[in-house]
């Protein structure tokens, strides 16, 4: 398979869901400002936290109130990871290799495309809550085209392989900033408030039922347990990690439990480490600090997978955030 082929899959998958991953953070915001006691202010700034790109944002937009965050994170075309953005990179990294992919995902990444580009241009705020709905479901739409349509080869496993590394990054990303950032003071750590933030966490993962299904009680150790450890939620990273590395060998066709190049190891590496720690293990390390070395750990893994696979390095973006994609360039 053509490097530019692989690397466009790979990337149309990412930014798929990623832009399906910033609709679920401010929707479930959205629902948790509904939720929180009068006095208690909006808490917009966390979710620009969760990006990586607070920076530009305070640059460009200055405070961080609902308006505001809206639209940098949804429509903002200059802001590389907004889900028009997203979209827009999805559609050009399809269109480049429409003789790879099948027709059916041709017409559904173009649908998305320009579903967001018809809200963009509207901008009517009342409509938000349907509008990422329908961001989600298109998401979900495409992943099952891809599923249904494509041959089952090397491509098919980057595209997988992207949305799952993808995957991965966020659910660390938004349980760190749940834990690191969002309760206004400590005082409030096991109060109602609490408890409803940590149902948001959850919601924002679309994890809630499965963990009342297994769980009978909302315990921040066991919801990070859940996100983290879980080996057959699909939101979890260990799960999300552990299936980027089937795709991986698939490609490669390495012998499991070996490896051959720098993804392998990286990628390998975390996946044991993950099966062999216990929530106590991560909790008395700390939380935070585990979650910081888990998205600096993945990161490498994007950054090996681009260096052995794609071999191009990556265009400077105008913002330096962590969530910013290992490589812009469509070939």
């Amino acid at each position: 398979m053509l490097s530019r082929v692989a690397d466009a899959i790979y990337w149309l998958n990412r930014y798929i869901e990623r832009a399906e991953n910033v609709a679920r953070f401010v929707e479930v915001n959205l629902n948790l400002m509904l939720d929180l006691p009068a006095g208690i202010t909006q808490q917009w700034e966390p979710v620009v936290n969760t990006t990586g790109d607070l920076p530009l944002f305070k640059s460009r937009y200055g405070i961080a109130n609902s308006d505001n965050v809206i639209q940098f994170l949804t429509f903002d075309a200059a802001y590389s990871n907004s889900i028009f953005s997203c979209l827009q990179r999805a559609r050009e990294n399809a269109r480049s290799i429409r003789e790879i992919i099948s027709s059916e995902m041709w017409e559904e990444v173009n649908t998305f495309y320009y579903m967001v580009k018809e809200a963009a241009e509207k901008g009517v705020q009342t409509t938000l809550p349907d509008f990422f709905t329908q961001v989600k479901l298109s998401s979900h739409r495409f992943a099952g085209v891809m599923d249904a349509t494509m041959t089952h080869n090397e491509g098919w496993h980057f595209g997988q392989m992207g949305r799952l590394l993808e995957r991965a990054d966020k659910t660390a990303r938004i349980l760190d900033v749940k834990y690191f950032y969002l309760l206004p003071s400590a005082e409030w750590v096991g109060t109602p408030l609490d408890q409803i933030q940590w149902i948001a966490l959850l919601k924002s993962a679309s994890a809630y039922e499965m963990y009342r299904k297994s769980q009978r009680r909302i315990i921040p150790s066991s919801v990070a347990q859940f996100l983290i450890l879980n080996r057959q939620f699909p939101r979890s990273i260990h799960f999300s990690l552990w299936q980027a590395q089937q795709c991986l060998y698939e490609i490669t066709g390495t012998p499991y439990g070996n490896w051959c190049n720098g993804a392998e190891r990286n990628l390998g590496r975390l996946c044991s480490s993950l099966g062999y720690l216990t929530i106590e293990d991560i909790i008395q390390k700390g939380l935070h600090e585990f979650l910081d070395q888990m998205q600096l750990e993945m990161n490498g893994v994007g950054h090996e997978i681009s260096a052995t696979f794609f071999g191009v390095e990556p265009v400077t973006p105008a913002s330096t955030g962590s969530f910013q994609s290992a490589a812009q360039i469509i070939l």
